[in-house]
């Protein structure tokens, strides 16, 4: 069974569409939402567009840290087996 796969996430809420791509510092992956930071929207809709960009489903991705920040650790559990491939791809796209 693969271990999960944890990411750091910077999030642009109320943004004009969803998308997941380019980096934030050294390592974090940039989420735009177009769902407001309020009441948990964003937070869900950062689950939806990392799960799929990552090709699982919404109910393996959880936020492990940073609920209430713009700057998260998400986990997939359980990751792709190409999890680091395909974050080495959006990293750079």
């Amino acid at each position: 069974m693969p271990e999960p796969f944890r990411l750091g996430v910077r999030v642009k809420p109320s943004a004009k569409r969803d998308a997941v791509g380019g980096r934030w510092g050294p390592l974090a992956l940039i989420v735009a939402v177009a769902a407001p930071a309020v009441e948990g929207k964003a937070n869900e809709a950062v689950r939806r567009a990392v799960a799929k960009a990552f090709g699982v489903r919404r109910q393996d991705v959880r936020i492990v840290h940073g609920e209430r920040g713009r700057d998260k650790v998400v986990e997939l559990d359980p990751a792709p087996d190409d999890a680091a491939q395909r974050l080495a791809r959006l990293l750079d796209g």
